[in-house]
This record gives C-alpha cells, structure tokens and sequence, in this order.
C-alpha cells in the first residue's frame, strides 16, 4: 500500500485525538481521519464497514478516499471530504482504530491507555453532564470491543494518556 496508516485507538476520552493531532503536525500535517466521522451515539462501533469502502479500500487501490462525515449536532451524514491526492501517510484516530477488519490496512498501531474515571470525567465535561447515561453505554461498548479484539494487546505502541498530551508528552507504557 503507498499511504502508510497510523491508527490511534482508545478508550472515548483517552486522548486519541489530542494525540492524533501532534503526531499528524510532527509528521508533515499528514490528514487525521477520526472514527467520530463515521460512528454515533446510536451506532458506536458497527460503522466500520463504511470506513473500509469509502477511505481504506481506495487507499489501498492509490486512490483519493472520500468519505462522508457524520455531523454529531444534526445527527445525520454531513458533506463529503476528498483526500487528493492520496496522503503518504494518514492518521486513523479513534475509538475501534485498530480493530482486526483493519489490520490488512494499517501500518502502524498505537493504543492509548487511561484510566476510566478521568476519560469519563473529559467526556462529561466536553458532552455536558447530561450525557451520562450515553456514555455509560458508549463504555460498555467500547469494553465488549476491547475484550473482543484486545487492540492493546496487538498495538506496537502503549502509551498512557494521563499525561499533558497537549505538551507533547505520552508515556510509553509498552513497545
């Protein structure tokens, strides 16, 4: 494949995208593609096969991807965005990043780990308080995903996002 992909992957609230963004800056303002594009509070997880057709497949092909970005506030698909010409390298940010349907694609992975209070307390504070009963429920999915396909346990990356990612800083918890 010529795009080489970095996939960020995470618990919601860990991190990823402040990450993502550093590492796309770092490496030339390479694109981030986030998983939030595509998943809702309706559909958190099983949204993927619209990521494979519409970015992944292209890519692998040396084809521009264009997608279509999910507008949270609407709650409906948005306009589309067109990476042309195809990026070198991209950034995949986002809850499920690293899941085995992806595997073929990714070149890299990196799971950021954090603990589940403080991703909770950073996810209230962006969402507002009364998306509690959300994300309990958007948790218990993102554990059945982690339980089902382990991405910390196949990331080449551990890191811990309890740090100030926005410093530039990730610990290392694991190669």
């Amino acid at each position: 494949m010529a795009t080489r992909i970095v996939a960020i992957d995470g618990g919601g609230g860990a991190g990823k995208s402040t990450l993502a963004a550093l590492l796309g800056e770092a490496l030339g303002h390479v694109p981030v593609v986030h998983t939030d594009d595509f998943a809702s509070w309706d559909n958190p997880l099983e949204w993927w096969p619209r990521l494979i057709e519409q970015v992944l497949e292209p890519l692998s092909k040396g084809l521009a991807p264009r997608y279509q970005r999910y507008d949270w506030d609407e709650e409906r698909l948005a306009e589309w965005i067109t990476l042309d010409p195809p990026p070198r390298v991209l950034v995949l940010e986002g809850v499920s990043a690293c899941r085995l349907a992806f595997e073929p694609y990714l070149s890299y992975r990196i799971w950021v780990e954090t603990p589940r209070d403080l991703r909770l307390a950073r996810g209230l504070a962006r969402d507002g308080e009364d998306s509690s009963d959300l994300w309990d429920d958007w948790m218990a999915d993102e554990d059945a995903y982690a339980a089902r396909e382990n991405p910390r346990g196949r990331a080449d990356l551990v890191g811990s996002g309890e740090s100030d990612l926005a410093g530039g800083l990730l610990t290392v918890l694991s190669r």
